[in-house]
């Protein structure tokens, strides 16, 4: 038998009959190895223990330390929900089961719906099926015998998977004991391997066939999973306060938004959530002027024919809302679409006028109102809307200038997030996809340029080969909350396809024309979304300057009244966002209810502060009150209450 080569994550080689597994080279290597192991790594590609390899190629095994392992973890407790369930509902038909970002979903065709009740007896059944220690063995079968074993075994959705798998590759069976099902792998090698009290069944939802609403709905089960019971227990208190945090729920408490059926995907602010808007709007605004940008507006509506020339019409057609006109005299309808991003626009304004290299770099700036069509079951509060406003922006560039125009942006953004509340942020450099314009030279220099600025302005970073868009390598920015779920926000993008499709140019200093380089950039991102973040962030606390409500004075009692008015006239003099509270209900009803609204600073006034020209100030998360003098406590909140830039 041919012999093969296979070199190890230490660079030592070893030689081995083709047709070896991992868990034959395991057992080679170590027998405490061989009893870790649960899968391998062979040139790249997750591996499982029992498939055999024939070429050279570089091998590791995996523990269940690795992310490997976790992933594992992952997708063997999917198979044993699935043979959980259909050990107590055996009519029950089995279609999907993917890993997700904290465990696995599973996807079943049952006509009774699954109730909270059931959940707890799956779960129950889960960890007998792991304690049994069932062994796991896996096959490839051939097209027509996979077919006609679940025709067979009255499985539907097992055979049109099958018909959907592309000819060469292989179709693996895979057995937990003797419950089957089709499988891509890897897998354990034992039921026993999994944690029986790391794990959680979460709930119960609705999910059609493929995503497809004229397919069959299904009742999608979703589980939790880690490596132990203190992962577990942590990740759960993080849901808790995550429920705490959603900003939804705050929305309401708070009176700052509302959506509802008659607009779908679209935001209703209230007075108090777009003073939180307007504030930061008006931040970001200053923020960018100084830096250099010049802020235009451009149109909501436009015909199909700029979307046809920019490449969106058919690369984003289907996200697109289409707004069709009669013109009065024309033949046809008019066909326009609602923008659903700004890009096309800005080079538009770009065109108007001849432009030198003296010109550039020019930054162009727009709070500009997109619509993207989102299926209704992925949207979710103002994280994911059909309606939004980015904080987007189009530098235009010779290729030498995309380093200085990414320092000084990386200089920008990590000032705006530290202002917000974000110290630190994560980057990912995408670089080439297989499909892509331009030349390898033109991507060189900006792969380069992008790497060079993130290097010398000194932050780390991460390389996602492959993940550029078709037009341009590009990075982007994730942040972490205060109960660490990740973000992905800002953006920095070279693109040297849309300058070429839409002719912009500029006489550069030979006197030829020349086709800049267009850097797409935001920060935020989507006001929307980022605002959903910052309540989330601060759980509704928000800093003093974006408050919608800053200070409520309220009158301990009715004496007061007048005083009351005197102060809340002067804290608004000052700029403050004050209101008076003169109801006649117990100052003790008065804190709790603007508790719960979220309202920073509380003045409670009684015949005390009218006597003294004071007031007794209560702030949001403090035991006990502070009197301090009436003019002293303006010069304060009037201090706190300016935007970071605008501090001195």
């Amino acid at each position: 038998m041919a012999s093969i080569s296979l070199t190890f994550p230490d660079g030592n080689s070893r030689q081995y009959e083709a047709g070896v597994t991992p868990a034959q080279v395991a057992q080679s290597i170590a027998p405490s190895l061989a009893k870790a192991a649960v899968s391998a790594t062979f040139d790249g590609q997750h591996w499982d223990l029992q498939w055999p390899i024939d070429r050279d190629g570089a091998l590791a095994i995996r523990t269940l330390k690795d992310a490997e392992g976790l992933e594992l973890i992952r997708h063997d407790l999917a198979h044993v929900m699935a043979r959980a369930v259909q050990r107590l509902w055996p009519d029950v038909k089995v279609t999907i089961g993917p890993v997700t970002e904290t465990g696995w979903f599973y996807d079943f065709d049952r006509s009774e719906p699954f109730t909270p009740e059931d959940l707890g007896a799956i779960e129950a059944e889960m960890r007998r099926i792991i304690g049994a220690k069932d062994p796991v063995r896996t096959e490839v079968w051939d097209r027509a015998r996979a077919i006609a074993h679940y025709e067979e075994t009255n499985e539907p959705f097992k055979v049109e998977l099958i018909n959907r798998i592309p000819e060469g590759q292989p179709i693996r069976m895979y057995w937990h004991g003797d419950w089957q099902d089709l499988c891509r792998g890897p897998h354990l090698q034992n039921t026993g391997q999994l944690p029986g009290d790391a794990f959680r069944l979460m709930g119960v939802s609705g999910a059609y066939w493929f995503g497809d609403v004229n397919r069959p709905q299904l009742q999608r089960i979703t589980g939790v999973a880690f490596r132990n019971r203190d992962d577990l227990k942590a990740h759960l208190t993080m849901l808790e306060e995550a429920a705490k945090r959603d900003h939804r729920k705050l929305g309401r408490e708070m009176e700052l938004f509302h959506m509802q059926e008659e607009a779908p995907g679209m935001v209703f602010w209230h007075p108090n959530g777009w003073t939180i808007y307007r504030a930061l709007e008006d931040y970001m605004r200053r923020r960018q002027r100084r830096a250099g940008y010049k802020e235009i507006r451009t149109p909501q509506v436009l015909d199909r024919i700029l979307w046809e020339k920019s490449g969106h019409w058919e690369a984003y057609r289907e996200n697109m809302f289409i707004v069709e006109v009669d013109e009065e005299g024309a033949k046809e309808k008019r066909i326009n679409a609602l923008k659903p991003m700004n890009c096309p626009c800005h080079v538009q304004v770009y065109n108007q006028g001849l432009k030198s290299y003296r010109d550039l770099p020019l930054r162009l700036a727009e709070f500009g109102s997109c619509h993207r069509y989102e299926s209704s079951g992925s949207m979710h509060g103002l994280m994911r809307v059909r309606g939004f406003v980015q904080d987007d922006a189009h530098i235009f560039c010779t290729e030498d200038q995309i380093e200085a125009e990414c320092a000084s942006f990386l200089g920008l953004l990590s000032s705006v997030y530290k202002d917000l509340g974000f110290e630190t942020f994560d980057i990912k450099l995408s670089t080439r996809p297989e499909v892509r314009v331009g030349s390898d030279e033109v991507w060189d220099k900006a792969e380069a340029a992008l790497a060079g600025a993130i290097e010398k302005a000194g932050y780390p970073y991460e390389i996602a080969p492959g993940d550029g868009a078709f037009y341009g390598p590009k990075l982007d920015f994730k942040l972490t909350d205060a109960i660490g779920r990740e973000w992905q926000c800002g953006t920095f993008q070279a693109d040297f396809n849309l300058p070429n499709r839409l002719d912009a140019e500029y006489v550069g200093e030979d006197g030829a024309k020349h086709r800049p380089v267009m850097l797409h950039r935001a920060i935020l991102g989507s006001f929307e979304r980022f605002l959903g973040i910052l309540i989330e962030n601060y759980a509704g606390r928000m800093p003093f300057w974006l408050a919608p409500r800053q200070v409520v004075v309220a009158s301990i009692v009715s004496d007061a009244d007048d005083y009351v008015r005197e102060v809340t006239e002067a804290l608004q003099a000052a700029g403050l966002r004050a209101e008076a509270d003169m109801r006649n209900e117990k100052i003790n009803y008065k804190v709790r209810e603007h508790s719960v609204g979220k309202v920073p600073v509380i003045l409670a006034l009684g015949m005390k502060e009218v006597e003294a020209k004071t007031v007794s100030m209560r702030r949001l998360g403090e035991d006990g009150q502070k009197v301090m003098p009436l003019g002293e406590a303006i010069a304060q909140l009037a201090g706190e209450a300016r935007a970071p830039d605008q501090r001195g």
